[in-house]
This record gives C-alpha cells, sequence and structure tokens, in this order.
C-alpha cells in the first residue's frame, strides 16, 4: 500500500495529446493571412471616413464681461447702407454727381437765395448775420436794420449800441455788429460806397470770407461761385464727391466735377436739399429723389410714409426762410415765411 501511495505522488502531471501538440505547433508557425489589394484599398477608406467623421475640438467660448454685454444691448443695428463700387472712376464720379445735380434742379426748379435782399449791400450784410444762425431769424431782423440805416453811409455813422439792439435776435449780435460796421466803413473808405465785385476785394471786408463772397458774386453779380456752408459740406461728403473736409479743399474738389457755369445753381440745389430733406441728424430717405444715386441710402427712415413727416418748409407744406420771395417760388406752392413776432 506505502509502495502504491508513493508511486502515486511521484507520477508526472498529465501531457497534453500528441494530437494537440502538433495542432498548436501548426497555429504558432502558421504565417499570417495577407490581404488582398481590394481589401487594402477598403481598409484605407473605412480609416479615411473614421477621420472625417470625427467630431471637430470644441470652440473655447469668450466670456464677455456683463458691462460690455450691455453696451452691446444698447448699440444701435449695423445700417444698411448701399455703397458705390469701391474703385468708382473719375469719369464714374463725374457722371453720378452731375446726374444728381440734374435730379435736383428738376425738384427745386425754383431754388434761389434764401436771404432777402434789394442789392448787393443788403445780401452782403444778410450774408454776414446768417452766421451761426437761420436764413429765416435774418429775414425776420433786416427789414428793421435797412430800413433804419439803407446805405453803407448810414451804416457806417450808426451807433453801436442802436445796431446790436436790432440784431440782437440773431445771437451774437456784438460781434455781428462790429462787422456790419466795420464791412460798411470799409466800403465807403475804401470803394466809394459801393460792394467790388471781385473776390480778392470782397474777402478783405470785415466778417467776409470765401463763402459770403461767393453768396455775393453768384447772386449779386452773376458771376459763377460754390457756397461751401455747413449743409453743402455735409452732402457733398456723403454722396461721396469728396473725403475733404477743410471748406477751401471741398470748394475745388467740387468745383472740378463741374462746368464753372453750374457752380451758384449748384450751391443753391444741394443746400436746399439738405435743409428740406437730407437732414443731418434723421434723413428722410424714404422720401429722396435721389435715393438710387445715393452710397449713404438708409442712414435714415427709409418708410416712405414716415420720410414724409420729417420734410421742411414747402416740401411739407411750411413756409420758406424768405418773407419776400421769388415769384417762381409762390408759383410752385411755397408760401413767405412770418415776420419778426407773428407766431
Amino acid at each position: 500500500m506505502k509502495g502504491t501511495a508513493a508511486a502515486t505522488k511521484k507520477a508526472p502531471a498529465a501531457t497534453k495529446a500528441p494530437a494537440a501538440k502538433r495542432s498548436a505547433a501548426v497555429a504558432e508557425k502558421a504565417p499570417v493571412a495577407r490581404k488582398s489589394p481590394a481589401a487594402k484599398k477598403t481598409a484605407a477608406a473605412a480609416k479615411k471616413t473614421a477621420v472625417v467623421k470625427k467630431a471637430p475640438a470644441a470652440k473655447k467660448v469668450a466670456v464677455v464681461p456683463k458691462k460690455a454685454t450691455a453696451r452691446l444691448k444698447d448699440a444701435a443695428p449695423a445700417k444698411a447702407v448701399v455703397h458705390p463700387p469701391g474703385d468708382e472712376s473719375r469719369t464714374a464720379l463725374v457722371r453720378r454727381a452731375r446726374r444728381i445735380d440734374r435730379e435736383l434742379a428738376e425738384v427745386y426748379p425754383y431754388a434761389h437765395p434764401e436771404l432777402d435782399f434789394d442789392n448787393p449791400f443788403q445780401l452782403v450784410v444778410a450774408t454776414v448775420l446768417s452766421a451761426q444762425t437761420t436764413d429765416l431769424r435774418v429775414n425776420q431782423t433786416t427789414p428793421a436794420l435797412f430800413a433804419r440805416y439803407p446805405t453803407p453811409e448810414d451804416l457806417a455813422a450808426a451807433n453801436p449800441e442802436e445796431v446790436e439792439e436790432i440784431l440782437r435776435p440773431t445771437g451774437f449780435f456784438r460781434a455781428k455788429t462790429k462787422s456790419v460796421i466795420g464791412l460798411s466803413k470799409a466800403l465807403v473808405e475804401e470803394f466809394g460806397g459801393e460792394v467790388p465785385g471781385r473776390l480778392e476785394d470782397l474777402v478783405k471786408l470785415p466778417g467776409v470770407g470765401r463763402k459770403t463772397a461767393f453768396v455775393v458774386l453768384g447772386n449779386a453779380f452773376g458771376r459763377p461761385g460754390i457756397t461751401v456752408d455747413t449743409h453743402f459740406q455735409r452732402l457733398v461728403r456723403r454722396w461721396q464727391w469728396t473725403a475733404e473736409t477743410d471748406p477751401d479743399k471741398i470748394e475745388a474738389a467740387v468745383g472740378a466735377l463741374f462746368p464753372k457755369s453750374d457752380w451758384t445753381d449748384l450751391s443753391h440745389h444741394v443746400i436746399w436739399h439738405g435743409r428740406r430733406i437730407c437732414h443731418a441728424r434723421k434723413p428722410a430717405c424714404g422720401a429722396c429723389p435721389i435715393a438710387p444715386l445715393c452710397p449713404a441710402y438708409g442712414e435714415g427712415e427709409t418708410d416712405p410714409e414716415k420720410a414724409k413727416k420729417l420734410l421742411k418748409y414747402e416740401k411739407g407744406g411750411f413756409p420758406g426762410q424768405r418773407l419776400r420771395p421769388p415769384q417762381a417760388y409762390l408759383d410752385a406752392g411755397g408760401k413767405p415765411a412770418p415776420p419778426l413776432g407773428a407766431g
């Protein structure tokens, strides 16, 4: 019994069958199956598809501070502005500018200087007084001034305090009194009491610059000139006729786009349009006759009905600037302005 037990303990572990050994050896030594060319192409395509289907990396989201967010909410929406081609040629600019002037000439065939005057002296004085105020206010003030001082000799000898009292409604009345009395003295002493008809002489008078000189030359002497007032400056830049901001440079740039014979009427057309339709703060784009030609269309009200309510003077059914306007203006439906104190 002991021998049998010992034999049992020393017996080796059971071994694999020869057939099983041979199968394992064959499996280890068997070469890897080669893929056919078609299979390789299929695998490559699968890899590409897998790359394409990968989700893109998440973008970092910028956190806007609360204050900045509030500013963005309060900001006005972007304006829909129709710009002309950025490469607008000189020829195209000239054509567009002249077409705008022709269109405005049809809208305002009765355009005229909006200061009441009977002679060059009254016009030069009224133009000097129009600085920093409206033509309407000047027209309401000058009847009393010219009734008391009808000639340069009379105004040159006037008592400044009395003149100041008359000119008070126009604002800056002390400075304006000094200018009109000074220019009257210059007319008497240097030009025999007559307003000169040359630019170089006019600009020597106290209070008279190029703008005033061209108003006088164009409307009292029939000599062409461009009047670059605030309306003119604003509109020609809005229409992209020029990017200049200096009045003298604007005058030169715009003058080069038009024949000299058109300058005076052009000034009237532009200024009238600026006063009646193309306002500084809220232009009536929906009622503008040159909207298709304007690169700034959309800066103002584009709804036609709302735009009509923004029209001023005769376009909106209101009186013009002059107490004694030309007959052509009255024939076109324009109304004379009321005198000072009439309400």
